[in-house]
């Protein structure tokens, strides 16, 4: 299974922080590559949306009810907006990827490290989910004690997206730290982005909008732990 990193070009913390993630996928012996992708140059963010038909739609302060799905949408902290953007285009453009290479990939941002191998293609291929989360949620977002322990309480391999808040809240993966996603999942997610507009990526990509969007209990990543590149 093809891996590909999105990393912030030229900044220190997320190259230091994609060779981290890249000496853990050797040390647990995959075969395959692993690929980086920079992400979407700041003063180049505008430009990039507009020519692909993408507009943000998600507030940068406080919260609103979006009309068409019913979901509560709550700003994230964010310094820089274009960082917030230029993050979700770089899942957008690995998504067209996954549909033009028309096989399963995993897609990874630099924070993430493995802490295990894993499993064969098929495992994943033959799962029911379209798009399945592999990181721990320790430490990797909000509720990630509940989000964990949730997991954990079922013995299920692949499960769905726990729910550990109100219907009306998205519910999505730890963080989208690290993922595995089917051709299927990435034209979804691409569909949702035409729709909807772009929102946080872990936001738009929840279980109320991806009904296959599941989990599994074995995770083989987990956060690093280093200073967010889209909050400052």
């Amino acid at each position: 299974m093809k891996c590909f990193v999105i990393v912030v070009k030229d900044n220190k913390l997320s190259e230091s922080g994609f060779e981290e993630l890249k000496d853990s996928y050797s040390k647990y012996g995959h075969d395959d590559g692993i690929e980086k992708f920079d992400a979407i140059e700041l003063d180049k963010v505008d430009n990039f949306a507009s020519a692909n038909g993408l507009t943000w739609n998600y507030p940068w302060e406080g919260s609103m009810i979006d009309i068409q799905t019913g979901l509560t949408k709550t700003a994230y902290p964010t310094a820089d907006k274009r960082r917030r953007i230029s993050c979700f285009l770089g899942h957008w453009y690995l998504w067209q990827k996954c549909v033009k290479l028309d096989e399963t990939i995993l897609i990874s941002e630099h924070d993430s490290k493995f802490i295990k191998k894993l499993p064969s293609d098929r495992t994943f291929k033959n799962c029911q989910y379209d798009i399945i989360g592999i990181n721990d949620p320790s430490m990797a977002t909000r509720k990630s004690k509940d989000y964990h322990d949730a997991i954990i309480s079922k013995a299920d391999f692949f499960q769905p997206v726990p729910t550990i808040d109100e219907v009306h809240i998205p519910q999505g993966l730890a963080g989208n730290s690290a993922y595995v996603i089917k051709p299927a999942g990435a034209a979804r997610m691409i569909d949702l982005s035409q729709r909807y507009g772009m929102w946080p990526n872990d936001a738009l990509m929840c279980r109320q909008l991806v009904p296959n969007l599941g989990v599994t209990r074995n995770f083989y990543t987990r956060i690093q732990g280093l200073r967010s590149t889209t909050t400052l």
